[in-house]
């Protein structure tokens, strides 16, 4: 088991509910992410306790191999840990953006693109975010729209509240809104495309980078009826959230004891905590805690795990 200091972030649109969440004492204001587990080059989480105290996740990934994140994932992704997970507290609207898949991602000079999902902690009673097209438009109409201003026109607004999820292939147009707070899991990459950023400056005065022809090139102008991922909570048992190619994601919300079988899996595993606290058992019989604003890594050769506790965490591997 792996736990790593947090990377916060400063952000113009951060909030003050990343701190308190993770009970830590820190003199940062505007927190807008905590970077819990990240193989980023240059943002690299480090192990926080344990013999491995002190080491880079992408060092770790190099020395345990197949051991830490499985066979076809040391194959498939090297020694760069594959999944990002961050905690996000928006006080204010972030910038209209988009992710480019891989192929697209490699043709504009990029090492990968971005899928990613989103899963509400408690936010604000007016919160909503935006996600997917409303609305056919060709890419000219787009670059008009972002030239124009009426870009947010073309995009689905939802109301949100806890628990709920979306999935964001890469491609598909998004921003969090102005008191969402949330877990995101997302490929290992920082490409990101701003659209449209509501005439924002930085810190100096500057108006902030907008990527609109990158961004054109990357969108799915596809419309769907419906972007929310759609689930039935249930208590005591695993409920699969989104299985795509880049992780699979699952929430539990326990109130008795469950042992969860990792045998027949070739990944390593992350829980992240949502709410309340468990303790849990690995098969040699040493023992954690996993509290709400906590992130624990577990390696490839975790066979199973029981958790007691009254607790709410997201599974996610890939």
């Amino acid at each position: 088991m792996f736990k790593f200091s947090p990377i916060l972030k400063n952000t113009i649109w951060g909030g003050t509910k990343i701190a308190p969440f993770k009970n830590i004492h820190t003199q940062l204001r505007k927190i807008g992410e905590s970077w819990e587990v990240s193989g980023v080059p240059g943002n690299e989480t480090v192990v926080s306790e344990g013999p491995y105290a002190g080491r880079k996740l992408n060092d770790l990934v190099a020395e345990l191999k197949e051991q830490l994140v499985g066979r076809a994932n040391y194959e498939r992704f090297g020694n760069e840990f594959p999944l990002l997970i961050k905690f996000i507290d928006a006080r204010d609207d972030l910038s209209i953006q988009v992710h480019p898949t891989d192929e697209i991602a490699h043709r504009q000079g990029r090492e990968r693109g971005k899928t990613e999902m989103w899963y509400l902690m408690p936010s604000e009673p007016d919160a909503t975010l935006l996600c997917g097209l409303r609305k056919q438009i060709t890419p000219e109409e787009y670059k008009q729209m972002v030239s124009e201003k009426t870009i947010v026109d073309a995009i689905a607004r939802y109301p949100v509240k806890e628990g709920d999820c979306f999935f964001l292939p890469a491609g598909r147009i998004h921003a969090i809104g102005s008191g969402c707070f949330l877990a995101e899991i997302q490929q290992t990459s920082d490409v990101t495309y701003r659209i449209y950023d509501f005439d924002r400056h930085d810190d100096l005065g500057r108006p902030r980078e907008l990527h609109t022809e990158l961004a054109a090139e990357s969108i799915n102008y596809e419309v769907l009826p419906d972007y929310q991922t759609h689930y039935t909570p249930q208590k005591d048992q695993g409920v699969q959230l989104v299985e795509c190619p880049y992780f699979t994601t699952s929430v539990y919300d326990l109130t008795e004891p469950m042992t969860i079988d990792y045998s027949e899996l070739d990944s390593f595993v992350i829980l992240i905590g949502l709410s309340g606290a468990g303790i849990v058992t690995e098969p040699d019989g040493s023992r954690f805690v996993l509290r709400a604003g906590e992130t624990v890594l577990l390696p490839a050769t975790t066979t199973q795990l029981t958790v007691e506790g009254t607790v709410k965490f997201l599974e996610t591997f890939v």
